[in-house]
């Protein structure tokens, strides 16, 4: 009986001192456990300092600027500036001296095809060459015969009339020969494909012995070359934000892979059909190319509107950025300042800063917060 009694007093004295620990009393009379008081924290905007005539303010300005939308897109070639590359003699390729994503000069050669077609057209030239060599001969002989009075003119306007149709003959099949590119003093079975423009080769349609030429079954553009130096940057636009937008509009794009960098190009085509399912119209923005846009890269474009707003502005010194976020600091009465969030716009000349959202003009804030940075982080 006695270590029970002992027992059940240790364990008693157990639970006071746990319920001590953890800050709160234990009343052994009621059974009751009582909260420890608690004091609360300050509101962690609120910065306070010794000597807030330290701090001068400064008055958020207003400045009137254009309206901006923030599109997103990606690159696409200018088809205009697409070239397909086409063997106009059927046959075999034999040998290709160009590959996809290379870039070739106008002029370069591309592809050797073996046709059967330069056989033919070389058939066809020296049949037409011996007919215009016999009736050229047989307008001369009839004019000879006419002049000494042997046949009537009937006769010698018959020979003139053959010896122009065989010249016409020749002519047309020396054209063949010259769009097939072989020369009539060296024929061969062998075509050679020239590049039509400069540019890059952005599709390949052919691999060494596959058909070429537009009467196989292989198809007839073996490769297509786009001139990049002007590029076309598509977006989707909202339908509600279509009224912001005009041909000729300036557009700015900036690309991930170059964040320092900001290019300009100019809307140039906004398309007339919405998107029936999210409601967007493409809007097509053409930009010469430094050489850094790729196709299908994903890019951000701010088009840049006629109409202007009127936003507030503050000097860059005003402006602390914490936290992955940007604040500014107003007065709050005595010796504190309120710590209040702002959405930054662009950098504008004179070291302003644009302020989307926060503090309106005829505010006042803090002008210069470094001072203030160091209370902050203390705080």
């Amino acid at each position: 009986m006695k270590n029970a009694f002992v027992l059940k007093a240790v364990c008693c004295l157990a639970v006071c001192v746990t319920l001590t620990a953890c800050g709160n009393k234990f009343n052994p009379a009621s059974g009751e456990v009582s909260q420890a008081p608690v004091d609360e924290t300050g509101n962690a905007a609120i910065v306070s300092v010794e000597k807030p005539y330290q701090y001068p303010l400064v008055d958020v300005g207003r400045v009137d600027l254009p309206n901006k939308l923030e599109v997103t897109g990606s690159v696409f070639p200018d088809i205009d500036r697409e070239v397909p590359v086409i063997s106009l003699a059927s046959g075999r390729v034999v040998d290709i001296l160009a590959r996809l994503d290379d870039n070739v000069r106008k002029g370069q050669l591309l592809l050797k095809v073996q046709s059967p077609d330069i056989t033919n057209a070389y058939d066809t030239y020296l049949k037409a060459m011996y007919d215009e060599q016999l009736a050229e001969k047989e307008y001369v002989r009839s004019e000879d015969l006419y002049k000494h009075g042997a046949i009537s003119q009937t006769m010698l306007d018959q020979a003139q009339d053959a010896e122009q149709d065989a010249k016409a003959d020749l002519n047309a099949a020396e054209q063949q020969l010259n769009t097939l590119g072989v020369p009539r003093n060296r024929p061969s079975s062998i075509v050679n494909v020239y590049a039509p423009i400069s540019g890059v080769i952005v599709a390949q349609n052919v691999t060494n012995a596959a058909a070429a030429g537009v009467t196989y079954s292989g198809s007839s553009t073996a490769f297509t070359i786009a001139d990049l130096s002007v590029v076309w940057i598509v977006c989707d636009v909202y339908e509600n934000n279509l009224p912001e937008v005009h041909v000729g509009q300036e557009a700015r794009i900036e690309l991930d892979g170059y964040p320092s960098k900001v290019f300009t190009g100019r809307v140039s085509d906004i398309g007339p059909v919405l998107d029936p399912v999210i409601r967007t119209a493409k809007v097509r923005i053409e930009i010469p190319n430094p050489g850094v846009f790729r196709l299908g890269m994903y890019v951000s474009a701010t088009l840049v509107s006629r109409t202007r707003t009127a936003h507030a502005i503050v000097p860059a010194t005003a402006i602390l950025h914490l936290h992955d976020r940007y604040w500014v600091f107003e007065p709050a009465g005595g010796n504190q300042f309120r710590r209040v969030q702002v959405t930054t716009g662009d950098m504008l000349p004179g070291n302003v800063q644009e302020i989307l959202s926060g503090v309106e003009p005829g505010q006042q804030v803090v002008k210069d917060v470094l001072q203030l940075e160091e209370t902050v982080e203390e705080q």
